[in-house]
């Protein structure tokens, strides 16, 4: 089946994907928190998973994350390769050019690994809890999936991108400060994540359930990429 409104909403994915592995090289501090600057948009990744598993379930869900690493993993290559070609002898830039999108491997490495793990664990959690709960209380779907969720996600994306660069003390705290502001994003954006769904739910005529379906990270065919596009 296919649906009128979802490649806009894989397409929103990947592009917050994109945008948040390229500005989460400046870490910044706001009073008590102390993260890095994808932090600011990473949390709408989750509210889209949440969204997309809620409507269209784990199958199509797992579609788009595996769409989202395959860009990421293409923006990561053509940083690398326009930062290896040789500057012009009129462009001092480059110093600047390596300081910031220079990072962006190790970032995306950490990105792909910690969201791979996470992005999955939250799927997985609403998709059952969703069967549990019979398709009532989304909230608790929504914060429950996104507690499990970004407790692997945050953990694993803070230590593998800025292990030995900033003081053992200070990733901790960064760890700390990501995870409570994440969890705390996803439940003051409750509301919107009650109307998006409701609203594609109607205009897309469903509501899915995983009950037969095989909850396999690695399990994307050809099949069903074409079946999305």
């Amino acid at each position: 089946m296919r649906y009128k409104l979802f490649p806009f909403v894989m397409v929103a994915f990947v592009v917050v994907l994109l945008l948040s592995n390229t500005v989460a090289v400046k870490v910044t501090q706001l009073g008590p928190f102390y993260f890095d600057g994808a932090t600011v948009l990473f949390p709408l990744s989750y509210i889209f998973g949440d969204i997309l598993t809620e409507v269209y379930g784990y199958k199509r869900s797992r579609v788009v994350v595996w769409s989202g690493f395959v860009a990421c993993i293409f923006m990561a290559f053509i940083y690398w390769l326009v930062g290896v070609l040789p500057a012009a002898p009129d462009w001092s830039n480059q110093e600047a050019y390596n300081a910031i999108l220079g990072q962006t491997p190790r970032i995306v490495l950490a990105s792909l690994i910690a969201y791979f793990c996470g992005e999955f664990v939250n799927s997985f959690v609403l998709a059952k809890m969703k069967i549990f709960t019979r398709g009532r209380w989304l909230w608790t779907r929504t914060i429950g999936s996104t507690v499990v969720g970004q407790a692997v996600d945050t953990s694993l994306f803070v230590t593998i991108a800025f292990a030995g660069m900033i003081p053992p003390a200070a990733l901790l705290h960064m760890v700390i400060s990501n995870y409570v502001f994440k969890t705390t994003y996803e439940a003051v954006a409750t509301p919107f994540t009650y109307a998006a769904c409701g609203a594609l739910k109607k205009a897309e005529n469903e509501d899915y359930y995983d009950y037969t379906t095989k909850f396999n990270p690695f399990a994307v065919s050809l099949a069903d990429l074409k079946e999305e596009v």
